[in-house]
């Protein structure tokens, strides 16, 4: 059995694998394909779990520490599911100095949500990046794909309260 024909079982019948086996395939199950091969995963599935990295290991025969390594070591990719709502707080130089951890420590008292966590309830994620690229505007945070810079704790709070009163 040939490279371009390996076929490793998928691990259900989510008629979404075959998306993932198709960019398998058409890069020939190329080790090389690892990142993109993630990424449509991600795409089609929303997170990266464990049955994926294992299938996807397998399928382009990269060892699961190393599928694991490219997963967590790009921010892009996540091992758990997302929130319904996503806050994306910038901890950049600008950021900090300007308060954005003080905002976020807010955010776990008054959410029970750290960074990189989601509530239990399953309703916001939030996240951390090392550069939003808006340091003019620190501190800056992205609500559901909203950038709103110069936020201060009142505005991300309030953001936030109006999430959790609209899925109450």
């Amino acid at each position: 059995m040939s490279l371009m024909t390996r076929k490793v079982e998928a691990p259900n019948d989510d008629k979404r694998w075959r998306i993932v086996q198709a960019t398998m395939q058409r890069n020939g199950y190329s080790r090389d394909a690892l990142i993109e091969t993630l990424h449509t995963v991600q795409e089609s599935f929303g997170f990266l779990d464990t049955d994926s990295l294992r299938f996807v290991g397998e399928s382009l025969r990269v060892p699961l520490s190393q599928v694991y390594g490219v997963s967590t070591f790009y921010h892009l990719f996540s091992l758990k599911p997302a929130g319904k709502h996503t806050c994306v707080m910038c901890t950049g130089t600008a950021c900090y100095i300007k308060g954005i951890s003080a905002m976020m420590a807010d955010i776990k008292k008054n959410y029970g949500v750290k960074a990189g966590e989601t509530s239990a309830d399953g309703n916001l994620s939030l996240l951390t990046a090392r550069c939003l690229g808006s340091c003019g505007l620190a501190p800056v945070a992205v609500f559901d794909g909203d950038v709103v810079g110069k936020l201060t704790s009142s505005e991300a709070n309030k953001r936030l309260q109006r999430w959790a009163d609209d899925d109450a």
